[in-house]
């Protein structure tokens, strides 16, 4: 079962993460210094806030739960017929993860991932480097750092 994920910038983080807290009815599941995710069920949603980058919202994603679901959701994003990032395996947010980006056509940045463990390193500073670097006509850019196979 696929689960929406949504990440907010703020610039207090333990302000903010009370405040989700108290929303959620429920304590963080990962609480890192620049990083919390709540993983819920109701609503169904991994939504993280982070003081990586500027405050407000990051990005959208689909995580999935099986490399079958990830292959379904990858032929949706292909089947939109916008640049598309294949990431395969990175690090990204405190996780390893396989994945790939496309933005909608007013710009708002998808990821569709499988998580395939925890980590204990984010990645790099800013979650839509790999924007950046497709706006700046790089012939790629990255999330968060690719590990080597």
């Amino acid at each position: 079962m696929k689960r929406l994920h949504v990440s907010v910038g703020v610039s207090d983080l333990d302000q903010s993460t009370r405040f989700y807290s108290a929303l959620f009815g429920a304590e963080p599941t990962v609480a890192k210094p620049d990083y919390a995710k709540w993983m819920l069920d109701d609503p169904r949603v991994n939504f993280v806030v982070s003081t990586r980058g500027k405050p407000g919202f990051s990005h959208l994603g689909i995580q999935v739960e099986d490399a079958e679901e990830l292959d379904e959701v990858y032929g949706r994003m292909k089947s939109a017929e916008r640049p598309m990032l294949e990431m395969g395996e990175t690090t990204c947010c405190y996780a390893r993860s396989q994945k790939s980006w496309i933005t909608d056509p007013g710009g708002i940045p998808w990821e569709a991932f499988l998580t395939l463990g925890a980590t204990t390193v984010y990645g790099v500073d800013s979650e839509n480097e790999w924007l950046e670097r497709e706006a700046a006509g790089a012939e790629s850019g990255v999330c968060c750092a690719t590990e080597p196979a």
